[in-house]
């Protein structure tokens, strides 16, 4: 059995609550930009601020709360008076479990990230896929543009959830199909 079907909504949801803290109303916000802020979210997560990794769990939970895409693509921590653009390499989350239900006959995946969120793909949270020699990466949307990339032992458990739909493959989730990319022939 997967480790995506052994962990429960609930415990994704007791894990998510301890984790987060609640959203402020960033899009609703719209300070002035005060430049750019020496913070990078790496591939893997991690938050780096001025070279040096953030190890404080709360802060990096503080910072995710604050975090907006704008819409020409920039990632910046926005505040009711202030706007700071950082840089973020590839998503500036991380899903690290995932809990398989099925509920009224649907298939539910939800998903806990590494800032606490707690997000079920469907509609309003579509899963997407990148394709590259290696195979491919799976994104969730979090919240307002910004998306969780799913950690390689979840891309692997998902992969394990594929199903096939009129001869398309990919993954269903809360009455929303999500479908596969075709793989390069080399792979």
């Amino acid at each position: 059995m997967s480790q995506a079907s052994e962990i429960s909504l609930e415990a994704l949801a007791a894990r998510a609550e301890r984790a987060g803290l609640s959203e402020p109303p960033v899009e609703q916000w719209n300070p002035p930009d005060c430049g750019s802020m020496d913070l990078r979210i790496r591939q893997d997560g991690t938050w780096v601020h001025e070279g040096q990794p953030i190890h404080r769990d709360a802060l990096v939970r503080l910072f995710a709360t604050i975090l907006r895409r704008e819409a020409d693509g920039r990632f910046v921590l926005v505040t009711p008076v202030e706007k700071l653009t950082i840089e973020v390499e590839d998503a500036p989350f991380l899903a690290v479990e995932m809990s398989a239900e099925s509920r009224d006959g649907a298939g539910h995946l939800a998903f806990r990230t590494n800032v606490g969120d707690l997000v079920e793909a469907g509609a309003d949270h579509p899963l997407r896929f990148v394709s590259d020699a290696d195979g491919f990466r799976p994104y969730l949307l979090v919240r307002g543009g910004l998306e969780a990339r799913l950690t390689r032992s979840l891309a692997f458990d998902l992969a394990g959830l594929a199903e096939e739909r009129g001869g398309q493959w990919g993954i269903a989730s809360g009455g929303a199909f999500f479908p596969l990319p075709d793989m390069p022939d080399h792979v």
